[in-house]
């Protein structure tokens, strides 16, 4: 399947204008390349999923920041875009699947590049977990049977907490169902996924802006924000944001089943995300200018499930929560895809653990299988936290973003060292013939402050703040969590490398090696 490299380092191929063939890259075609453009777009806006992430965490913010807490999602989405269009060069330059993995590690080398992926796929299937949580937030909204557990629906309380585990393991036994069925059948899904969200998500913008009990000038009263002032009432409410706008780089994950990805996916990765960040914004703010009330406390707990509800009538309310479960399935079902892919292209490269079994593809299909299992089976053992305490709710959230925040910084730092070193350029033209996606003289402000932000982000978002991690006190591990999590799975990645290492018999078929590409 590839070719033995000698070195740490991975060359990069001679540019080709081709049709996005991987024979340059030293790998077969195998994935079946069927996605088009707007299929690429689905595949990541419908891991952003405004919708589901907004719902699930809006209370959250509103708790710690007041109103003023709609203006960290500007400041995140202009982040995020610097980040995005440092992907979409890349995207443009490698069109292979695992984009952080691929990406990181021909910037730098094998071993840091390793560690990117190995920190970006487990961060995914924790977030596969977390969207699949966010059922909790709306299904008892519209109909209590769904509260299959005990009576009280809260998400952080025990009754909520162990529903949502329950609800969220069926959701994952459906999406690897359809992760294993074809590459065509989960294009569809996805397509008909994200055009109901946004049509929802348009729906609701617009009754909530008509249904407005207040101006928009309420989002500069400072009276709700938490006790550490306006800017630590800012910095968490940055969360709400900085969980949504996550997942844009999915376009590239994809780009070995998507037709001219060379020119496709860097404009879908930077489409998915302005159109959800712009999308999300006005559903924030529409639920603070229609909360019948803003002060009565049930905002902060209950979130936008109660302002629909409240403000719109239960007939139209639940009409647009059943909208919002749709996204939240697509949500699960992009971001399983996505931990699949990683795991296909770092087993692919004989990375992992069961390598080969991992690296097949099934010729009917067109889909890794083994990987769609492995996924769905960790995501739900991951669910399981909640049963042990409501207040793995957001420790499980908060700990999928940092993770892919760390590893997009560990894709934009070797971007900038390169850069710096006049070693990295966007030449040649895509499938159609028109020069590749480049940011020009840009690309060293841009991709500084890109790398800025990302760790400023990293940092805030795994500061154990007791107030957030362990509100009701008494539950250090919760306070840590993030942190804790992050240096275990730094661990076991550096002690799977060590043993990796060492020389060993098995029957098994050895390892590829990276592939050189030709020069």
């Amino acid at each position: 399947m590839t070719t033995t490299a000698p070195s740490d380092v991975r060359p990069d191929p001679p540019h080709s204008s081709d049709d996005g063939s991987l024979t340059e890259f030293g790998y077969h075609q195998e994935l079946h390349r069927s996605l088009g453009r707007y299929a690429s777009f689905a595949a990541g806006f419908s891991f952003i999923s405004v919708l589901t992430t907004v719902f699930q965490f809006f209370a959250f913010g509103y708790a710690f920041g007041g109103p003023v807490f709609f203006w960290a999602w500007p400041a995140v989405l202009v982040g995020q875009l610097l980040v995005a269009a440092c992907f979409a060069e890349l995207a443009a330059r490698y069109p292979i699947s695992g984009a952080i993995y691929q990406w990181s590690s021909r910037l730098s080398n094998l071993t840091f590049g390793w560690f990117a992926g190995w920190i970006m796929v487990i961060g995914q299937i924790v977030v596969v977990a977390a969207a699949a949580l966010a059922l909790q937030m709306v299904l008892p909204a519209i109909w209590s049977g769904f509260q299959l557990i005990g009576t009280d629906p809260a998400p952080t309380s025990a009754d909520g907490a162990a529903n949502a585990a329950v609800l969220g393991v069926v959701l994952l036994v459906l999406t690897t169902v359809v992760n294993i069925l074809d590459n065509r059948v989960l294009s569809v899904v996805n397509r008909v996924g994200v055009t109901a969200e946004i049509i929802g998500a348009v729906l609701i913008i617009v009754l909530l802006l008509t249904h407005s009990e207040r101006t928009p000038s309420i989002t500069f009263h400072t009276e709700g924000a938490a006790q550490s002032g306006l800017l630590g009432a800012l910095l968490v409410g940055s969360f709400t944001a900085a969980y949504v706008m996550i997942g844009f780089d999915s376009a590239g994950e994809m780009s070995e089943e998507t037709r001219d990805p060379r020119r496709t996916a860097p404009r879908t990765i930077l489409t998915a995300l302005g159109s959800a960040g712009v999308l999300g914004g006005l559903i924030v703010l529409g639920g603070i200018l229609a909360a019948p009330s803003l002060t009565d406390g049930r905002l902060g707990v209950d979130g936008l499930s109660y302002v629909l509800t409240s403000s719109l009538g239960d007939g139209v309310g639940k009409a647009l929560l059943a909208d919002v479960v749709v996204a939240i399935t697509v949500a699960t079902l992009a971001i399983q895809t996505a931990a699949c892919r990683m795991l296909f292209s770092m087993a692919r490269d004989g990375q992992l653990p069961f390598a080969r079994r991992l690296a097949r593809v099934n010729p009917r299909t067109g889909m890794p299988t083994a990987p769609a299992l492995v996924v769905g089976v960790l995501a739900a053992s991951v669910l399981l936290l909640n049963f042990a305490s409501p207040e793995a709710f957001l420790a499980i959230g908060t700990t999928c973003i940092v993770m892919l925040y760390l590893a997009y910084a560990m894709v934009t730092g070797p971007l900038l060292i390169t850069r710096l070193r006049g070693r990295f350029t966007v030449q040649g033209t895509d499938e159609s013939g028109r020069p590749l996606f480049s940011l020009g003289r840009w690309g060293i402000p841009v991709n500084t402050l890109a790398l800025l932000y990302g760790l400023l982000m990293t940092v805030n978002l795994a500061w154990p703040r007791a107030a957030v991690y362990d509100p009701a006190g008494g539950h250090w591990y919760f306070q840590w969590f993030t942190v804790l999590f992050l240096l275990v799975t730094l661990g076991g990645g550096a002690l799977y490398r060590l043993l990796r290492a060492q020389p060993v018999h098995s029957a098994e078929e050895p390892t590829p090696a990276l592939p050189e590409p030709t020069r």
